[in-house]
């Protein structure tokens, strides 16, 4: 059974929930493990620290835009990050961070989890 780490971004306590729980539905044939962190900036770090221990990888978490350039920042170091990880360790990660310009758009976008256990799902079964 391949074994898949879900590290998940609890920043927003109204958002990471529903991101866990439409990832999980589809998940039902791996061996799951889930690792929180305090937020998407510490997705990566936690990916490559598991790396030899899992097949595949799910990263979820919300970012949303504030005032300050901040959320570019941390957007764009988060999904290079996972890019690089995934292509050095040849091992896909499933990019589950959405990226919002307010709550009404996250709580919209909440269930964005379900394409990235797909991705994986799609990749690991090459």
């Amino acid at each position: 059974m391949k074994k898949i780490l879900v590290v998940l971004a609890d920043y927003y306590e109204d958002i990471s929930p529903s991101l866990l729980k439409s990832a999980k539905n589809n998940l039902n044939n791996f061996s799951l493990k889930v690792i929180k962190v305090p937020g998407v900036f510490e997705i990566p770090i936690t990916i490559s620290k598991n790396i030899k221990k899992y097949d595949a990888f799910i990263a979820l978490g919300c970012v949303i835009k504030g005032e300050t350039p901040h959320f570019d920042f941390i957007s764009r170091a988060s999904t290079q990050a996972i890019m690089n990880l995934s292509v050095d360790s040849k091992k896909p990660i499933g990019n589950g961070i959405i990226t919002c310009l307010n709550m009404k758009q996250a709580k919209a976008r909440a269930k964005k989890g379900k394409e990235a256990a797909q991705a994986v799902i799609s990749v690991i079964s090459q």
